[in-house]
């Protein structure tokens, strides 16, 4: 359960970079005002999303489907909130019954054995 845990916690700080990366240049113009910056910082969100990987991976015996289905969940989750407080983006009924999808994914890879 460790590397769930570190996983995930891995994951979920991968997502919020490439989120400010991508949303925050469409947002915020980071890209045009500090392109080396938001490369720089690419790095970082690769390195992250490797050892997300690889500590699911290794929590499901080797197996990659749980690890990509349980990071595209929590890349769900995060987008969700973040774009709802950095943005004021609301939730829309479309947009909760893909909240509640993704956490079930999450759940189906973490509790069905």
């Amino acid at each position: 359960m460790n590397k769930l845990l570190v996983g995930i916690i891995y994951g979920i700080f991968g997502q919020i970079i490439s989120f400010l990366q991508l949303q925050g240049s469409v947002k915020w113009g980071w890209f045009v005002k500090y392109p080396v910056w938001v490369l720089l910082s690419s790095i970082v969100s690769t390195y992250l999303y490797i050892k997300s990987v690889d500590s699911l991976v290794s929590w499901a015996d080797g197996q990659l489907w749980p690890s990509r289905l349980i990071g595209f969940g929590v890349g769900i989750i995060i987008f969700t909130t973040l774009s709802l407080v950095l943005f004021q983006e609301t939730i829309s009924w479309k947009t909760f019954v893909c909240l509640i999808l993704a956490v079930c994914i999450i759940c189906i890879q973490i509790f069905w054995k």
